[in-house]
């Protein structure tokens, strides 16, 4: 397996505070089968700032302590990037990561809404050549009350990335329903951790894709799985059927989240 979002470097921000906690995590992560992990500090979120080349001085170090202590993981660079006003100017000025060196680039939007100016983001990113995947967005408030407002974001060329802890109840249940939905409706095409630590937001892929199973289809386990690889193999990304119609559709259907 592998996990394109969490935050195992230490000390940069609120995930691992030390390398004994990484490696902690990295031990995890290794007995539950994954096998790489994009590392994806936040950054620019207003508290944190982890640029890429302090990103990938983090990642060097990380890995080679891996290699010292035996662990079976290897870890690449990426970063959570919050949507800014400056963002485009960052990318020009080389402060950005893409997500191990590839063509997707993972982007928080505030918890609370969905910026005005973020279709014109995303429109000027894939001018740029890139593709937004769009992290935990079953836990946007904007996108509980009405999901359809993320196949609008899909249309314009996004990708959906939803988290394991959402999925089997972690940050409640209202964020749980939303996250099924989305699944269910198509609109996801990636499973992540967003690991932080072990005690409160650990790994949980394994319980969260076989709960995938369980409750959708093989079919979501497997492409889920498959699209975490593509990523790093710099392969295309598998996208379920989404189309103008499901977004009618989920106007009526939003109804339920409000």
């Amino acid at each position: 397996m592998i996990d394109i979002h969490a935050h195992i470097l230490p000390g940069i921000d609120d995930g691992a505070p030390d390398a004994e906690h990484s490696l902690a995590m990295a031990r995890a992560a290794a007995a539950e089968g994954i096998r790489k992990i994009i590392a994806t500090p936040h950054h620019a979120n207003g508290v944190y700032t982890n640029p890429a080349g302090r990103v990938r001085e983090a990642v060097a170090e990380l890995n080679a302590l891996l290699e010292r202590e035996g662990i079976p993981l290897e870890v690449l660079p990426g970063q959570e990037i919050r949507v800014h006003n400056e963002m485009l100017d960052a990318w020009a000025r080389g402060e950005l990561l893409t997500l191990a060196d590839s063509p997707y680039i993972l982007l928080e939007m505030p918890s609370s809404r969905i910026p005005s100016k973020m279709f014109e983001w995303v429109h000027e990113l894939r001018l740029l050549g890139l593709h937004p995947i769009i992290a935990h967005p079953e836990r946007n408030a904007a996108i509980v009350k009405e999901p359809r407002r993320l196949g609008e974001l899909i249309e314009a060329g996004c990708y959906g990335q939803v988290t394991t802890h959402s999925l089997l109840g972690g940050f409640g249940r209202k964020i749980e329903e939303c996250a099924w939905t989305l699944c269910r409706s198509g609109m996801i095409q990636f499973l992540a951790s967003d690991a932080h630590h072990l005690e409160h937001r650990g790994f949980r892929m394994k319980e969260a894709l076989e709960s995938l199973a369980r409750n959708v289809e093989d079919r979501m386990q497997e492409t889920m799985v498959r699209n975490s690889s593509n990523i790093v193999g710099d392969e295309a990304i598998i996208v379920e059927t989404f189309s103008k119609v499901n977004v009618k559709w989920w106007r009526k259907l939003s109804n339920l989240f409000q």
